[in-house]
């Protein structure tokens, strides 16, 4: 039955709603000139958070989706950093008023690879360009396997809060599969160099659907990772996209599992870490109950964007380095991806946006309605559209989507609000999707994952 709905809406193509409209909706017709117009329409004192981007990696896990340069030289990284700081000065003399920074997180690649003095210049600059609240969070993504001592120090003396650790799988036939070797020790001694330096949330990546993976190893996997107890997990789907990511070619397609062991995999995670004691958080996230992701579920403040669910409500994201993605009140951009296009932009004094995409009064009701139905899996979809001056009917009469799924008994649409069902939270996707006004042009454009 779980296997046909999900077949039926064809949930393994539906896009995971990070943000609305989705990242294949951008358009070049958003560039540097509009990005400089947003930025500078930024007020002193708006809440804001800042990504950026670190796109290097030491080796290639064939998993990989991102965006990442493997190099065993330093000088490029050295170089890129050298860019990303004329970037932050860049952006920050464009800003109309200092924001208030709340929320900053490292991703890659591999933002460690930087040596422990360059991280801690990089933050300083940060600071020194930006006013910081007291408290912001600070989060940086980490390859425990190349985590040294000095770096975990330089990270708890740079004020990061929480770290999130790449573990995925701690079989070793899946992680000679996927060319990511790492051992259960190297993970717990990363773990432990970091809460020793003061970094007090940490977070675990965990993948299934790879290469050779059983039910079994997703429990042994887990069990190991709960030990360590972490504050929270990430827990997802591979995305096998070897026609965009090369790399994933060297991954033996006749050793993925299909969707319905995918689907016992994911279920047999989600009842170890629950029998755990870890709270299940919207479509992939779990953590302690009294973590503040959990709390903010349990509250209605659970948000969603670029990093997964999260406590940020800041509407200004702000995204240095190539590929990266920032939002401002009017719409979205994102950077140049190769990191060679995005340096010469940065070169020449210019901002490196490659495309955007400027949100319409509708978008914005669509986006809300979409957010918190992928957080909390029921939406009051009349009072949404009340306070953005809508009409709610337009979107529940006559929506046919809306209407298969419930009499597929996966939802129930009461006064204007829309719930999806305990047993049916699978195929939540296909329910946000319901309401995505560009879903049918863009529905080729996203990776297979369940």
């Amino acid at each position: 039955m779980q296997q046909a709905l999900i077949e039926k809406y064809g949930e393994a193509r539906l896009p995971r709603y990070t943000s609305y409209p989705t990242a294949p909706g951008f358009s070049p017709t958003v560039g540097t000139g509009t990005y400089g117009d947003w930025l500078a329409a930024i007020r002193p004192g708006t809440d804001a958070s800042l990504y950026l981007h670190i796109p290097f990696c030491r080796s290639m896990c064939w998993y990989c989706g991102c965006h990442t340069t493997i190099t065993q030289r330093d000088e490029p990284i050295l170089d890129y950093i050298d860019m990303l700081r004329k970037e932050i000065d860049l952006v920050s003399r464009t800003v109309g008023g200092r924001p208030t920074i709340r929320h900053v997180h490292f991703g890659g690649g591999t933002p460690t690879i930087m040596q422990p003095e360059e991280f801690r210049d990089l933050i300083g600059l940060l600071r020194a360009r930006f006013a910081f609240a007291g408290g912001a969070e600070i989060a940086v993504e980490i390859d425990p396997r190349t985590l040294s001592a000095e770096m975990a120090t330089a990270l708890g003396a740079a004020g990061v809060t929480r770290a999130s650790l790449g573990v995925q799988s701690f079989d070793p036939v899946v992680q000679k599969a996927i060319n990511r070797i790492q051992s259960e020790a190297q993970t717990a001694e990363a773990a432990a160099r970091l809460r020793k330096a003061g970094v007090s949330g940490i977070n675990f990546d965990l993948i299934y659907g790879l290469p050779h993976q059983t039910v079994a190893s997703c429990i042994a996997t887990a069990q190991a990772a709960i030990r360590m107890r972490p504050e929270r997990f990430a827990v997802f789907g591979y995305a096998h996209i070897p026609s965009f990511k090369k790399h994933q070619r060297l991954i033996d397609e006749r050793a993925l599992p299909d969707a319905a062991l995918r689907s016992a995999q994911a279920e047999a995670i989600a009842e170890t870490l629950g029998g755990a004691g870890y709270v299940r958080i919207g479509l992939d996230h779990y953590a302690l109950p009294e973590d503040s992701l959990a709390l903010a579920a349990k509250r209605g403040r659970l948000r969603r964007n670029f990093q997964g669910y999260t406590t940020d409500a800041c509407t200004t994201l702000i995204g240095f380095g190539a590929s990266s993605i920032g939002r401002t009140a009017e719409g979205y951009v994102q950077n140049e991806v190769p990191p060679g296009l995005y340096a010469q932009r940065i070169a020449s004094g210019r901002l490196a946006t490659a495309k955007g995409y400027r949100l319409t009064a509708e978008d914005r009701l669509r986006a809300e309605i979409i957010e918190r139905l992928m957080c909390d899996f029921r939406v009051d979809v009349t009072g949404i559209a009340a306070r953005h001056g809508f009409d709610a009917a337009p979107l529940l009469d006559g929506n046919a989507k809306l209407a298969a799924l419930a009499e597929d008994g996966a939802i129930d649409i009461r006064g204007g609000t829309v719930t999806v069902r305990q047993d049916h939270r699978f195929i939540i996707r296909a329910v946000a999707a319901a309401f995505d006004a560009y879903i049918d042009r863009s529905a080729r454009t996203h990776s297979k994952a369940a």
